[in-house]
């Protein structure tokens, strides 16, 4: 075992299960992926190195049964997915009309069994407070053995009906380096786990280079402080990096794992 899978495995055990935005990039061949692998090999690659991913294909499409299996049998027994939910509910109908297309996706995510993590509904920044209702109905019928993550990027959401409406459901509300608001929300947990997303600027970083394209070392450095906070509360954390982050994600997900497991090492 390398010191790739033990850094792995030492962070399972600290309820820390980070990862990035998807894994099927071949500019990560050569750096994530030895030379030479096939992009059916991708996933099982990567989950020796890390112990989650946030699913961003299910956000354009609803995998098929096969398809799933497939995804089981590549990863660890304690490797868990985080669904994006298909675009169709959250950006297209935006909660309205779309019960069967809900029912569809959970069904079938479903079948990831005790590989599910949470389920996050990115919604669109123009998702503003007057779908206040549409949201509170749309969590009342979610099934309740399931977990559930929000990320709303439209800033005019008041704050404390908000968290109240999250935490009546016990749904997280995402906490992003989009917005520094998010600073507030960060010691306001909504659900029993906290759900983090680091998105980075596009404008600023390509993303498929493979490769580090910006410095991001300080604030991953601060950003394990706040992940290590929830941990030693007991609290899961599921954190992903995109690739707009620095420009190469399974390094920023491993640098972050490096800083908590070093501070696992110092309390021993």
């Amino acid at each position: 075992m390398d010191s790739a899978e033990n850094q792995r495995l030492s962070a399972i055990a600290k309820n820390a299960h980070i990862g990035t935005m998807g894994w099927s990039y071949s500019f990560w061949v050569g750096s994530l992926y030895p030379k030479g692998t096939a992009s059916s090999d991708f996933l099982r690659e990567y989950s020796r190195r890390l112990n989650s991913v946030e699913l961003d294909n299910t956000f354009y499409r609803i995998p098929v049964e096969k398809t799933i299996n497939e995804w089981k049998k590549q990863t660890p027994d304690d490797f868990l997915f985080s669904p994006k939910f298909p675009r169709i509910i959250t950006h297209t109908k935006m909660l309205k009309n779309c019960e069967a297309e809900t029912e569809r996706f959970i069904k079938v995510i479903s079948n990831l069994d005790e590989k599910l993590g949470p389920l996050l509904l990115q919604f669109p920044s123009n998702f503003g407070p007057e779908h206040f209702q549409s949201l509170k109905d749309s969590l009342h019928a979610l099934p309740k053995e399931h977990r559930f993550a929000v990320e709303l990027r439209n800033k005019q959401w008041p704050i404390e009906k908000l968290t109240s409406l999250l935490k009546e459901y016990k749904v997280a509300l995402t906490i992003s380096d989009r917005d520094p608001s998010s600073e507030a929300e960060v010691n306001e947990l909504t659900a029993e786990f906290a759900y983090m997303r680091w998105e980075g600027n596009r404008s600023i970083v390509k993303g498929n280079l493979g490769r580090v394209e910006v410095d991001k070392n300080l604030e991953i450095k601060e950003w394990a402080a706040k992940v290590r906070e929830f941990l030693e509360s007991d609290v899961q954390v599921f954190g992903y990096f995109s690739k707009y982050f620095s420009g190469y994600p399974p390094g920023d997900a491993e640098k972050l794992l490096g800083l908590l497991n070093s501070a696992e090492d110092r309390r021993v």
